[in-house]
């Protein structure tokens, strides 16, 4: 188990991540133009950030695979 963070410290993360996700769907995700670019990296972004946010939630450290 490693070290736990407070409320406030996942509550700061989860608003960046919120923050950097608008940035970038704004720039080159579902909301630019209509080409399929917009739509490939919209949802590349997506499950990217989704998998994120459940690291930030769950407290889990995905780069380490282990069994």
């Amino acid at each position: 188990m490693g070290e736990r963070r407070d409320c406030f410290g996942g509550l700061l993360e989860l608003f960046l991540l919120t923050s950097l996700f608008n940035w970038l769907q704004e720039r080159f995700g579902f909301v630019r133009g209509r080409s399929c670019t917009g739509m490939g990296c919209g949802t590349a972004f997506l499950i990217l950030f989704a998998c994120a946010f459940c690291s930030i939630v769950f407290n889990e450290d995905w780069t380490q695979f282990r069994i």
